[in-house]
């Protein structure tokens, strides 16, 4: 591994390394381009990528020593943009990298505003409205209510939320408590229902 950031660096990349999957759901907010190797302590790998995903439209790189067409079909389907199977040469991983975000560097990023009834949440300015009037939120209870909006059919399981937005710093008392802040600011308890036993899901827009 740190043969591995020595070579980016030499590259002119500035590397930031994590152990776990539920660091590199927190991490991969800052970054141009993830490596991420499946096999992980914490987390299935698969899930943390589907996860990254959800939340982000950064380039990821599946490193594995799991080599075979299912694997590899399974962790492009999870979204990954490339696979590259151990061993493997330093030149062909950064001229990988180089091709990935060439491809993600010529889309066209549209602006993200996920609408809920009255309530608008533009993900690229990170701001929340209702009714036009803006709602002041922080970082946590924004990442929370646009990972509810972004599944507005579905119940998110707690442990997801968990996992997903606080990574390894969480109680559960801590779900609750930005829950109960969000419906407070949001005006009813009605924007964000419990589903006991199971997680949240945004209530009828």
């Amino acid at each position: 591994m740190e043969a591995l950031r020595g070579d980016l660096r030499r590259h002119g990349h500035q590397v930031e390394g994590v152990e776990t999957g539920s660091a590199a759901l927190q991490a991969c907010e800052d970054a141009d381009i993830v490596l991420m190797d499946l096999e992980l302590p914490d987390m299935d790998g698969l899930e943390v990528c589907r996860g990254i995903r959800l939340q982000s439209d950064v380039a990821v790189i599946a490193v594995t020593s799991w080599g075979s067409e299912l694997d590899r079909v399974l962790g492009l389907q999870a979204g990954a943009d490339d696979y590259v199977v151990k061993p493997y040469g330093s030149r062909e991983l950064i001229a990988r990298m180089e091709a990935v975000m060439r491809r993600v560097q010529a889309k066209p990023q549209a602006a993200k505003v996920i609408s809920h009834g009255s309530l608008r949440i533009d993900v690229g300015l990170r701001e929340v409205s209702l009714d036009g009037r803006g709602v002041d939120v922080t970082r946590k209870e924004f990442d929370l209510l646009c990972l509810l909006a972004s599944h507005p059919q579905t119940v998110v399981p707690r442990k997801r939320i968990m996992q997903q937005i606080w990574g390894d710093s969480w109680s559960r008392r801590t779900v609750d408590t930005h829950v109960s802040s969000l419906r407070m600011k949001l005006g009813g308890s009605d924007w964000i229902i419990t589903v006991r036993g199971v997680g949240f899901r945004l209530g009828p827009a």
